[in-house]
C-alpha cells in the first residue's frame, strides 16, 4: 500500500460544527485527511469538540492533532476578539518549538499556514522554512476607500485609515515579502491580494478561495420555495462592523422599499419586504439608530442579534433571498450556504469567491469599474434595484432552483479534491525545481 504524503498543518481555528474561520479549518483538515497523512496544530480549547466528532466518527485515524494553548495565567486578558491579533502572534511563537520537534520526528517535509490567512500576520517561523511551505488561503489587503468609512463609526474610520496606510506600505514589508519567497504555493483568496504579491513570486499565487457548500444534516435536502408568503424576506447575516457593508443594505433596503410603495400606489401587483439582519457587533447600536432616522420600523427590520447555529440555518431556510454587501471577502460562509440551500443570492464584487457565482442564480454588485471606484450612492442604487428585480416571484423561483443545481459543483467534497491536487502539483514543481 503506498503511503500518503506527510502534511503538517497549522490551523488555529479548527472546529466541527461551527461557521466561519474555525468550520473552513475543519472543512479542509477533513477533505485533506482522504489523500495525506495530517498532523494538525490547533488551540487546546478545541479539543473537546474534536475528540466529541471522532468518538462518533470513526475513520479519520490519519489526522494526528496537537493541542498548543499559552497558560491560563496569560490568556486572561483575551476575551473573544478583544487582543486576538497578539494572543495569535504569541501562539504561533510559542508554538514553534512544537511544530520543529513535530515535523522533525515524523520526517514530514510539507508545512501547511491555513486558517488566520491574514498575509500580514505571523507564520510558524519553523515551518515558514520547511522545504514546502503552503500558505493560505490568504487575503488581507483589501481596503475601503473613504466615501464608503465617512459613514462608519470613529473607530472604524480610523481602522480604515490605519489598513489604508499598512496597505499601501506593503511592498516594503520584509515579513510578507519573505514569506512570498519561502513558499512553494500562495492560495489568494481575492485578485486584489494577488495582485500584491510582488511579480517575482506571483507564478507561485493562485486565486482560491477557502469556502465551498456544505451538504449535510444541518440542511434540508433540496430548496423550498414559498410563493405563498404575503412578504419577500431578505436576510443579512454578520459581525456588525463597519466593512461588511450593512449600512449600504438599509439604505438599499429603505429605498427599495419606498420605490416599492410608488409602483402600488401605480396599480402594480407587489409583496410587501421584510429585512431581517441577523449578528452583533460594535456597530449595532449605530445601524438601529440608521433604521430609525430611514423610518424603518421593527415590523419592517427584525434585528436579531447574534444566534445558535441552529436557529441561523431555519432563518436561512426560511428566507427568500440573501445579501451580502462586504466591501471586502466577508461573510462568505454564508453566501455558499444560499447555495445549500437554494437561495438567491445579492453580493458585492470582492475580486474573490464572487468569481464562482453565476447571474443564474446571484446579483453581483461591482465596486470597481474600469479602474475607478464606484460611488456609494450607485452602489447603494444597484442594490435597491436587486432588491426590486427579487421582487419577482417567478425570477425568484428559477433562480433559487439554479442555485441549488450549482451547489452540487461546489461540495466541499468536490472543492477537497481541487484542494488536495494543487498541493500535490505545486509540492511536485518545487521538488523538480530543487533537482535542477
Amino acid at each position: 500500500m503506498e503511503k500518503k504524503m506527510k502534511v503538517f498543518v497549522s490551523a488555529y481555528a479548527c472546529e466541527p460544527n461551527l461557521g466561519s474561520e474555525v468550520g473552513v479549518g475543519w472543512h479542509w483538515v477533513l477533505e485533506m485527511s482522504k489523500t495525506f497523512e495530517l498532523w494538525v496544530l490547533t488551540r487546546r480549547s478545541n479539543r473537546r469538540a474534536i475528540e466529541q466528532f471522532r468518538s462518533v466518527n470513526p475513520g479519520y485515524e490519519g489526522i494526528h492533532f496537537l493541542y498548543y494553548d499559552l497558560p491560563e495565567w496569560a490568556r486572561k486578558w483575551k476575551k473573544g476578539r478583544r487582543g486576538v491579533h497578539l494572543y495569535y502572534t504569541l501562539w504561533q511563537t510559542f508554538s514553534n518549538k512544537l511544530v520543529k520537534e513535530t515535523m522533525l520526528r515524523e520526517g514530514i517535509s510539507v508545512f501547511h499556514h491555513l486558517t488566520y490567512g491574514n498575509v500580514l500576520w505571523k507564520v510558524s517561523a519553523f515551518g515558514q522554512k520547511a522545504p514546502h511551505f503552503i500558505w493560505g488561503p490568504v487575503g488581507g489587503l483589501e481596503t475601503i476607500p473613504r466615501q464608503y468609512t465617512n459613514y462608519y463609526s470613529f473607530g472604524s474610520r480610523m481602522f480604515e485609515a490605519l489598513r489604508r496606510s499598512i496597505v499601501a506600505l506593503i511592498p516594503f514589508n520584509l515579513g510578507f515579502r519573505r514569506r512570498c519567497k519561502d513558499a512553494s504555493l500562495i492560495l489568494c483568496k481575492t485578485d486584489i491580494t494577488r495582485s500584491m504579491v510582488p511579480a517575482a513570486y506571483r507564478d507561485k499565487a493562485v486565486l482560491f478561495t477557502d469556502v465551498a457548500v456544505e451538504k449535510s444534516s444541518h440542511f434540508p435536502e433540496g430548496t423550498e420555495f414559498f410563493s405563498d408568503k404575503a412578504s419577500v424576506d431578505f436576510l443579512t447575516v454578520g459581525r456588525l462592523e463597519g466593512w461588511r457593508g450593512f449600512d449600504l443594505v438599509l439604505d438599499a433596503y429603505a429605498k427599495a422599499r419606498f420605490e416599492a410603495s410608488v409602483r402600488r400606489a401605480a396599480g402594480e401587483s407587489l409583496k410587501e419586504m421584510h429585512l431581517t439582519v441577523m449578528g452583533n457587533g460594535p456597530d449595532a447600536s449605530k445601524l438601529r439608530k440608521q433604521a430609525a432616522l430611514l423610518g424603518l420600523s421593527a415590523s419592517e427590520v427584525t434585528f436579531t442579534g447574534r444566534v445558535p447555529m441552529n436557529v441561523y440555518q431555519r432563518f436561512i431556510a426560511g428566507s427568500d433571498v440573501v445579501v451580502n454587501a462586504s466591501l471586502k471577502e466577508g461573510a462568505v460562509t454564508v453566501s455558499f450556504d444560499t447555495l445549500s440551500l437554494g437561495k438567491p443570492l445579492i453580493c458585492l464584487d470582492t475580486t474573490g469567491f464572487t468569481r464562482y457565482f453565476s447571474p443564474d442564480y446571484s446579483l453581483v454588485i461591482p465596486r470597481r469599474e474600469e479602474g475607478m471606484e464606484v460611488p456609494r450612492e450607485q452602489v447603494v442604487k444597484a442594490l435597491s434595484d436587486a432588491m426590486l428585480r427579487l421582487m419577482d416571484d417567478r425570477l425568484r423561483e428559477q433562480m433559487s432552483h439554479a442555485a441549488y443545481r450549482a451547489g452540487e459543483n461546489f461540495t466541499w467534497e468536490h472543492h477537497g479534491r481541487e484542494i488536495t491536487d494543487i498541493i500535490i502539483k505545486y509540492v511536485s514543481l518545487h521538488n523538480q525545481v530543487d533537482k535542477i
